[in-house]
């Protein structure tokens, strides 16, 4: 069964390894991830709130969402990384993933959301309309409502 918590320190491995092809790079993806974590690195118009959730199965990460609140393209928030490994894609993690980012963000009551994606990611920009983006410009698309990815959504 699929858990979904927020990152802790320990998870960082794993994360990166989940980023990165090559131990370079994965330790690249160590530092870079723990300076968004921590607030050291910056998005273009990020603003302090950030979050990481991981998806754990059998005590193992298999993916991770970040995200963060944002002034970027008039949009409240920002949907920064988010990957599964291999061998768990087409199982819905993704989109376990996204929901909790989703909550994540309207109990910020931030509402629209953008992200990044290549033009020619088609599994992503596939992803990210299936769960109610729209196409902002050529490389970004943005959900004017993120509460259509979570309904069931209730502020405490």
């Amino acid at each position: 069964m699929i858990s979904i918590r927020k990152a802790i320190d320990t998870d960082l491995p794993q994360l990166a390894a989940i980023r990165g092809s090559d131990p370079l790079s994965v330790a690249n993806w160590i530092n870079r991830i723990a300076a968004y974590i921590n607030g050291t690195h910056h998005p273009q118009k990020a603003l302090a709130g950030r979050v990481v959730f991981v998806a754990v199965f059998d005590e193992q990460v298999v993916g991770f969402i970040a995200g963060h609140l944002t002034r970027r393209f008039e949009c409240h928030g920002e949907l920064q990384w988010i990957n599964v490994i291999n061998e768990q894609q087409h199982k819905g993690i993704a989109g376990m993933l996204l929901k909790k980012l989703a909550s994540w963000f309207l109990s910020y009551d931030a509402k629209q959301i953008c992200v990044n994606c290549e033009p020619d990611n088609i599994v992503a920009l596939t992803f990210y309309k299936k769960h109610g983006a729209e196409t902002l410009n050529n490389h970004w698309l943005v959900w004017k409502n993120i509460g259509m990815v979570n309904p069931d959504y209730r502020k405490n």
